[in-house]
């Protein structure tokens, strides 16, 4: 670590920081440890297959979002914010819902922001290695925002890996997107919910968001549908119609103007199943995993007033392990299925290299890896033709 700092630091310098704010940033970082038993360890970064968004069942991973407790809180930072959240929203075009569900999915609505310094932080995922050169990027984005005199050096708390405030910010979108909603002259995402939810709302909406259009809506199938469809490819709205999906709830789209959409199979073809607009994608700015945009459409409709999933989830199935997947992404690729890196996570790449296989081998075609997959794509044998 002292010999990574005295690196950087000469490195900081050279490209025009000053010394005082480099000084101030770095001369007080240490390893992070846990302490377990009797040993401390080295934090390292967690794996991504570890993260709950990729390691848990869907319908464990919605479990804390959509209680009732998420949900009710919800309801009360809708109703006390109101002013804020219209002002908000006419001034970005970003539904108040969707900023409450993003809150909560940070720091439950700024109960609980991390408690590290983002400066050491990153110093440690740097000295840790894997993630250099975003983490060095990120501690050049603290001393700009220090330099700009948006926030003050203790203001700088961050989760384990560098995010900081109410809506979790990292340095460099910090940079981007921070605005000072409430006027007093400074960026606080800390502590200021107006500029925390005003921050998070211009930064959907320059990622894109189209207010009033829905992220996603719940469908019905018909017998004998062909959910090999569910490919990831974007299809118009009266093609989905033709091919008999109608909204769960009944009645008609109303799509707000969206004319394309995704349809997406989360549990496959006996769980809920979605079809997608452009702002689910736009809630993947702030985290790339689907579970974790489908917690906030979710979690926003139903602060919003609206009901959740009517589909059941199927908790009878039981779920891969990480280790399951990576035989099953392994197992898929020695087939000719290209499944890419054996990384034990279940994305878009895999189901739809599993769809292939499924459909080869006269399986329903729904791209959910199940046990009886795995045992069949470790039989491999030919294709059924």
């Amino acid at each position: 670590m002292d010999a990574w700092r005295d690196d950087f630091s000469a490195r900081a310098m050279a490209a025009g920081n000053d010394r005082a704010i480099v000084k101030s940033l770095l001369e007080n970082i240490s390893p992070i440890t846990l302490w377990l038993g009797q040993t401390d360890l080295v934090q390292t970064q967690t794996a991504p297959s570890d993260q709950a968004e990729f390691a848990k069942p869907i319908w464990d991973y919605l479990a804390t979002p959509l209680g009732a407790t998420r949900i009710t809180s919800g309801q009360q930072k809708l109703a006390a914010l109101s002013p804020t959240l219209q002002a908000i929203e006419t001034k970005y075009g970003v539904d108040r819902q969707v900023l409450l569900a993003i809150w909560g999915m940070e720091t439950n609505f700024g109960g609980f922001i991390g408690r590290d310094d983002a400066a050491n932080a990153l110093a440690n995922m740097a000295v840790e290695g894997r993630r250099r050169t975003l983490a060095e990027s990120e501690l050049f984005a603290l001393m700009k925002i220090l330099r700009d005199g948006d926030a003050r050096r203790a203001d700088l708390v961050a989760g384990w890996a560098g995010a900081m405030g109410q809506t979790q910010f990292m340095p460099t979108t910090y940079v981007a997107h921070a605005v000072d909603f409430d006027g007093d002259g400074r960026k606080d995402i800390w502590k200021s919910e107006a500029d925390a939810l005003g921050s998070a709302a211009n930064y959907l909406a320059r990622s894109g968001y189209m207010k009033g259009q829905p992220w996603g809506i719940e469908v019905l199938t018909p017998e004998g549908f062909d959910f090999s469809l569910a490919d990831g490819t974007e299809r118009r709205m009266e093609s989905w119609v033709s091919a008999g999906l109608s909204p769960i709830r009944g009645g008609a789209f109303n799509t707000g103007g969206a004319d394309v959409a995704e349809l997406w199979l989360p549990a496959g073809a006996s769980g809920p199943k979605f079809l997608l607009f452009k702002n689910f994608n736009v809630f993947k700015t702030y985290n790339r995993a689907d579970s974790y945009a489908l917690a906030v459409g979710l979690s926003g409709d139903m602060i919003a007033g609206k009901g959740g999933p009517v589909a059941a989830w199927p908790t009878h199935l039981t779920p891969l392990t990480v280790a399951d997947i990576k035989d099953l992404q392994s197992g898929l690729n020695a087939l000719g299925y290209d499944a890419g890196t054996a990384d034990g996570i279940a994305g878009r790449r895999t189901k739809l290299a599993l769809q292939q296989f499924q459909k080869a081998r006269g399986f329903l075609a729904d791209g959910y890896p199940t046990k009886e997959l795995l045992a069949a794509v470790k039989a491999g044998g030919p294709a059924i033709n």
